[in-house]
């Protein structure tokens, strides 16, 4: 029993977290307020994909760790705190411009885990290429408020 609630809190801390992050800067929102580049998709996508793509890191890390324990924990955590900070200082406190630098650093940090995941466990690594693809679309987006606001 006990070993079934840490596989599935590790599977779901990515989203508990995300959820809880999102509840805290729901109140400074703007994104409805904000000129937003060209390809802004409608503000409904942002919870499905983020739900799809937070499920997808705590899968695809439980995969990882189950076979190579601790080896990559700390860069993991540090990506984690790094994404949900993101959206602190992007929405909260209206830092666009750090968050630009931010979320720059969040990609450097998943590339470090997905070349681990690639030389190690295969499914860790493509499991998460949307998130990844993901990232990059949302350094266009952040990029693109930042310069129009």
């Amino acid at each position: 029993m006990l070993d079934t609630i840490k596989k599935w809190g590790k599977i779901l801390l990515p989203l508990i977290v995300g959820g809880i992050t999102s509840v805290i800067i729901s109140p400074s929102m703007d994104y409805d307020k904000v000129i937003q580049p060209p390809l802004s998709p409608p503000k409904i996508v942002f919870p499905i994909a983020w739900t799809i793509l937070y499920f997808l890191i705590g899968l695809s890390y439980y995969l990882y760790e189950k076979d190579y324990k601790n080896k990559i924990k700390k860069l993991y955590i540090i990506h984690l705190i790094l994404n949900y900070t993101w959206t602190i200082l992007f929405f909260s406190l209206k830092l666009r411009g750090l968050a630009i630098i931010w979320i720059i650093s969040i990609i450097i940090t998943l590339i470090f885990i997905m070349l681990e995941y690639y030389k190690t466990k295969k499914i860790s690594f493509y499991m998460l290429i949307p998130y990844l693809i993901w990232l990059i679309f949302a350094t266009y987006l952040n990029i693109g408020v930042y310069a129009l606001n």
